[in-house]
């Protein structure tokens, strides 16, 4: 069978409806889907360790004086979390990607910060953030949540574990929305399961987003396995000895970057810089932090 007849034509409309003049593009859906699903998964495990509420001290606004008051220190964890993803993917793209452009004019500054973009005549009009860096994103993350631990006084590596078990479904979600944005394509290519992304142009090519999908849904799928089997063949106390070592945190790195720099062999070049270079941008990036997570499961070894 000739294999042109096999290729999946893609075209979607970005927007997936209206609320009067606002569209709401499937890319913030996706975006929505997939912080939502993380901030329900990260509060069963909060509820089932038992870290949901805090015993705080807090100043009483009308004495002054410092009080102990029983504090929910899991709500504050979505908005920490969700702006050092938002900061941190942004500024990532921009640093690591188009430094040339938004770093050499007060216009690209204010782009980089904001979600507008300049015409020529020097009108703007909103954008949205196009362009989000995953490796900036888990350095925001990882800046955030260690701001957030120390408001909390919660145990670091048990927070970055719990974050890490969750990790894998946001992370699908992300993906597919660059997959409806038709971003971040794959290579030409002949495989029967090509991708022609119309909005682009009329090759065959590798839908390397929906690779990366599927790989952390994958990963999503074996935190949950590995938490449950913990969960249910040693008691709470045992269980602790792993979440709170750093060795999910450790393994999501692994595994996602990892992933992360094999499926880049599929990918076009982002940027024309990255032409001739042996490994690209992403797979430069990718290196750290599977070193990183290399040594946090080593040291969980310890830690245990």
């Amino acid at each position: 069978m000739n294999n042109e007849l096999m290729y999946i034509l893609w075209n979607p409309d970005l927007v997936a409806f209206h609320i009067g003049p606002l569209q709401v593009r499937w890319y913030s859906l996706c975006w929505l889907f997939g912080l939502s699903a993380a901030y329900m998964v990260v509060q069963w495990l909060f509820k089932d360790q038992g870290i949901t509420c805090r015993t705080m001290q807090v100043r009483d606004p009308k004495t002054g004086r410092q009080r102990k008051e029983e504090v929910n220190v899991f709500e504050p964890l979505f908005l920490y979390c969700f702006l050092g993803i938002l900061i941190g993917a942004r500024l990532g793209h921009c640093l690591f990607y188009q430094p040339d452009y938004y770093l050499t004019s007060g216009r690209g500054f204010v782009e980089m910060l904001l979600p507008i973009h300049f015409t020529a005549d020097g009108s703007w009009h909103f954008t949205g953030y196009e362009g989000l860096a995953s490796h900036g994103g888990t350095l925001g993350l990882i800046l955030a949540l260690w701001l957030y631990v120390r408001w909390s006084r919660l145990s670091l590596w048990q927070v970055l574990d719990n974050i890490a078990i969750a990790t894998g479904i946001t992370a699908f979600f992300i993906r597919i929305g660059n997959l409806m944005n038709s971003e971040i394509i794959g290579r030409a290519t002949d495989v029967p399961w090509a991708f022609i992304f119309e909005r682009v142009d009329q090759l065959p090519r590798h839908p390397g987003q929906l690779y990366e999908a599927l790989c952390y849904l994958l990963l999503f799928a074996i935190m949950l396995v590995l938490y449950g089997r913990e969960r249910g063949m040693v008691g709470e106390t045992d269980r602790r000895r792993t979440v709170g070592t750093g060795w999910y945190f450790g393994f999501c790195l692994v595994f996602i970057f990892t992933a992360r720099f094999f499926i880049e062999y599929t990918k076009e070049v982002q940027v024309s810089f990255e032409q001739g270079m042996t490994f690209d941008m992403g797979q430069l990036l990718s290196v750290p932090f599977v070193v990183a997570g290399a040594w946090c499961m080593t040291k969980a070894n310890s830690r245990k």
